[in-house]
């Protein structure tokens, strides 16, 4: 999702590095801004000269003091995991200033772990994005206890700069979004498991019945159902009396064959694209 927090970060007038370990995975993140800055004005969503402009302030880089150098806020998006979170937020508090928010996009993970151990556990704060980022309005902002109300200002009015409606979550397990979206989703994956009906009956059911935008099982696809299963193994660990949290069969075998979704091209859809 790194690329699109950095689409809509430039939009919105600011200057944006894109970090990754490997160089070709930054220059496709820069690349997928451009492709979805074209398609935007292809749809007339957005001039010629903003696209230009939303370009300009876009950079890359595999470095990643450069990419950090004067930033006052760094969003990580790498995998959902504890330890490599802990361990780059440690590598660029030892390059930034005291002052520069570091934000997480985790989209279940421990805020006050993910502090633990860090300078200024007070300027660590939550950012959780929904993907498409560009497209979608909400940003759930999520505080520790430890986390500095300032820090919690600044990141609401970023959010709010970037066109987002904000909701502010304590920092709890899953937070707000994922506990209610995962354990639609996880359902919706049993009653597949089970034969109660085919995939595209069991969305219809919630786009036409229930008025829900995209059904759970394509949002699962678009979401990865990696991602899926790591949070769903983890919040049925977090969470007291979290059966309904437990990851479906199907979700383990689909996830060992590799059929991740969107990003593999086949999930319980296929994407050919």
């Amino acid at each position: 999702m790194g690329h699109g927090i950095a689409q809509v970060a430039a939009a919105a007038g600011c200057r944006v590095c894109l970090y990754d370990v490997d160089v070709d995975a930054v220059a496709a993140g820069v690349a997928r801004v451009g492709a979805n800055l074209d398609k935007g004005m292809s749809r007339g969503k957005i001039s010629a000269a903003d696209a230009a402009a939303t370009r300009r302030r876009v950079t890359g880089s595999n470095d990643l003091g450069e990419a950090v150098a004067e930033a006052d806020l760094v969003v990580e998006a790498v995998p959902e995991n504890l330890a490599l979170k802990r361990r780059l937020f440690g590598d660029v508090a030892a390059r930034v200033a005291e002052t520069t928010i570091l934000a997480t996009n985790t989209s279940s993970l421990s805020i006050r772990r993910l502090a633990e151990g860090l300078p200024h556990p007070e300027r660590v704060i939550g950012t959780h994005f929904f993907n498409p980022v560009h497209l979608m309005k909400l940003l759930e902002v999520i505080a520790a206890d430890a986390t500095a109300p300032e820090v919690v200002q600044r990141v609401t009015s970023f959010g709010e700069r970037l066109g987002k409606t904000t909701i502010l979550v304590r920092d709890s397990p899953g937070f707000a979004t994922s506990r209610l979206g995962l354990v639609i989703g996880l359902e919706a994956i049993r009653m597949v498991e089970q034969g109660v009906a085919s995939v595209e009956d069991i969305d219809r059911a919630m786009t036409l019945g229930y008025g829900f935008p995209m059904g759970p099982l394509r949002l699962t696809d678009l979401v990865g159902l990696d991602v899926r299963l790591h949070i769903a193994e983890y919040l049925s660990t977090e969470l007291p009396d979290a059966a309904h949290f437990r990851p479906p069969q199907l979700l383990r075998d689909m996830v060992a064959r590799g059929e991740l979704g969107k990003k593999t091209g086949q999930g319980f859809y296929p994407w050919p694209e």
